[in-house]
């Protein structure tokens, strides 16, 4: 009776530790980011590195995550208030097809860029093994903050805890 008592709290230790274990090529908190390509739901193409100047928010989402879906409106009505301004706002998606998360994007009203993981590059070097998975970029491309889980980023909370990591006021 012990050794499965045990056994079942030695298992379920493993799972909750690997569910946050760091995925292979992640970037951790203080390190450089480095080249991705970014694949557009309309064809367009950039590279991370031109994003480069201003400080970046990425959002890691899919159209399928309820609690991504549901962060979505402050992630949007943060953009309309600041993006382009102080910093930048992405939305990185992790969806197996491109087609539903251009569907979700456009039923929900985003306008702020938005691009498509298809080799889950992002994903490794961001470290999205649970999602939503926010990550704050200072303007040189290090990463300031790892923020997982949804929020409401437009709250005053979210607007403090951006200020914060970008050391600017808004």
């Amino acid at each position: 009776m012990m050794k499965t008592i045990f056994l079942i709290v030695f298992c379920l230790s493993a799972l909750s530790a690997s569910a946050f274990a760091k995925m292979p090529g992640e970037v951790d908190e203080g390190g450089m980011l480095r080249e991705a390509p970014l694949y557009g739901f309309h064809g367009d193409y950039r590279k991370l590195s031109e994003l480069r100047g201003k400080p970046l928010i990425i959002n890691v989402w899919a159209s399928w995550c309820r609690p991504c879906r549901a962060e979505m409106g402050s992630l949007e009505r943060l953009s309309r208030r600041f993006n382009g301004k102080q910093f930048n706002i992405i939305g990185v998606s992790t969806d197996d097809y491109a087609n539903l998360a251009a569907e979700f994007l456009r039923k929900a009203g985003v306008t702020f860029d938005n691009y498509h993981d298809r080799n889950l590059l992002l994903e490794s070097m961001l470290g999205a093994n649970t999602i939503p998975l926010t990550v704050l970029v200072d303007a040189q491309g290090r990463v300031v903050k790892k923020i997982r889980g949804s929020m409401q980023w437009d709250s005053p909370a979210a607007l403090e805890l951006i200020g914060k990591a970008f050391r600017t006021k808004l």
